[in-house]
């Protein structure tokens, strides 16, 4: 059923590559980013949900 609409769509065969392509460039730049991020931020990041959120260093240290 479905391979008689794809034959009747006009270029069909660049999407499967166009596709791809998305998903590499995003999968590249998201590894480009964990890998540049710097460290403090992602220790920041990972104690956010045992500190209730809060952002400043005052309140961390209110904490300890």
């Amino acid at each position: 059923m479905f391979k008689y609409y794809f034959e009747q769509i006009h270029n069909v065969e660049i999407w499967p590559i166009i596709s791809l392509s998305i998903f590499m460039i995003f999968f590249l730049c998201l590894l480009l980013w964990v890998f540049t991020t710097d460290k403090k931020y992602i220790e920041k990041m990972e104690q956010l949900p045992m500190d209730g959120g809060e952002l400043s260093n005052s309140n961390q240290k209110s904490h300890e």
